[in-house]
């Protein structure tokens, strides 16, 4: 079987997709201001601290280069191409990454693979600490975009967008949401109220939708004194404002559907949990007129604690933090292509986001097909189709599926 440069072929779809195309790759305010960085595919190196006075010299440069990973800062700098102590900081957008990487997914993540580099043992899911054959820790990954994962990353996009928008003020139009072209979204704030917050102020917003340290004793839910002789338990109830009502909202969610096995894990014994399911459909509708506290005999404040908190983790954000508190960081460029898929990051609007298709919209390639020899992939879906699973399979496929399947490293092109 004769192999030809998958490397070489790689590039030069995606320098056809930028002679193409260099028009529409986006540019971010004050472009001027900010640092560029390429991973070029040349021995896959990253050039930083690149910059460009107009949008017509980063074409030029996408066209001429053909990268396989675009970059820019989130930050604004005198001189962005200094060197970063030399580069004068004047702020920077608010941005945050979701990704499947950072969700518990019900798929489990079963697809995505592990191979050691040192002695060639494969595994599945996450890899571990160290080989358990040879106790190296070098390995290569190969995680996959299936449908489930990406449901779950757009869930927590709404969930984010929610927050903003309820919680911080932000209007719509404010929110700048991206698929990335790989298994997660970006949302980007642009607007000057946060370009001066410094990394603790961006961590103290990360704790708020991650629910860090939150205790909901705080937001209502607590036992009060009535007539000096009884204590009643009270609470949040669903329509307050913040937190308060995410609590209950959170509560509400856990009710509605909650198993014997899931109300265990939150730390209820046994006949806590009867009691649960049991009045679970009164619970329900207490909510109503004023709410579950207290309404039910054997329910104390320490089990409605343990429920809110398991509530808590429902309502809030699963994000990548290390994104959001970095005042430096560098994020994929709007609509060029991820090196790791073929496929682009594109926009999408805030209303338009549950019905949207990464697997459609993002397609950068129409038209033509390869012939690659596939070592192993699970199904992925491109547009309408599903392909796959393949293992060890000569096939000829549509050019996006096959090139996507390059891009992974699961292929390599041949005649």
């Amino acid at each position: 079987m004769n192999k030809i440069d998958t490397k070489t072929f790689i590039q030069s779809k995606f320098a056809e997709y930028y002679q193409k195309h260099s028009l529409e790759i986006g540019h971010p305010p004050l472009l001027e201001r900010r640092e560029f960085g390429f991973f070029l595919f040349k021995d896959r190196i990253m050039l930083r601290h690149k910059g460009f006075g107009n949008v017509d010299d980063l074409g030029d440069f996408l066209k001429t280069t053909a990268p396989s990973d675009v970059y820019y800062s989130c930050a604004y700098y005198e001189k962005p191409r200094e060197e970063m102590e030399k580069k004068g900081w004047l702020g920077a957008d608010l941005i945050f990454d979701i990704d499947a990487d950072h969700i518990p997914t019900p798929c489990g993540k079963v697809h995505d693979t592990w191979t050691c580099n040192n002695c060639g043992m494969v595994g599945q899911i996450a890899p571990p600490p160290v080989c358990p054959k040879c106790g190296q820790r070098n390995f290569d990954e190969k995680t996959w975009p299936c449908e489930i994962c990406l449901e779950s990353a757009k869930v927590e996009t709404m969930k984010l967008a929610d927050f903003l928008m309820k919680d911080f003020g932000f209007s719509e139009k404010e929110l700048n949401v991206s698929y990335s072209g790989h298994r997660g979204y970006h949302l980007q704030i642009e607007s000057e109220t946060v370009r001066d917050l410094d990394q603790p102020a961006r961590t103290e917003i990360v704790d708020y939708f991650t629910g860090m340290g939150l205790e909901t004793e705080l937001h209502g839910l607590h036992e009060k004194t009535i007539e000096k002789r009884s204590r009643i338990i009270v609470g949040p109830d669903l329509g307050d404002l913040g937190w308060r009502g995410r609590v209950a909202r959170g509560v509400h969610d856990v009710l509605t559907t909650a198993t014997s096995n899931e109300l265990k894990k939150v730390g209820l014994g046994k006949a806590c949990s009867e009691i649960i399911l049991k009045n679970r459909e009164s619970l329900l509708r207490s909510w109503k007129e004023k709410a579950p506290w207290g309404i039910t005999k054997g329910i104390g404040i320490s089990i409605w604690r343990k429920i809110a908190q398991h509530g808590v983790k429902r309502q809030s954000v699963n994000l990548d933090t290390v994104v959001t508190t970095d005042i430096h960081r560098l994020i994929r460029l709007g609509n060029t292509l991820h090196g790791k898929t073929g496929l682009k990051k594109v926009k999408v609007s805030v209303t338009d986001i549950e019905q949207f298709d990464p697997l459609k919209s993002a397609v950068a390639f129409k038209g033509g097909t390869a012939t690659i020899f596939i070592s192993q992939a699970p199904q992925i879906r491109l547009r309408a189709q599903a392909y796959g699973p393949f293992k060890e399979q000569k096939k000829e496929l549509p050019t996006d599926v096959a090139l996507f399947l390059l891009c992974k490293g699961a292929a390599k092109l041949v005649e």
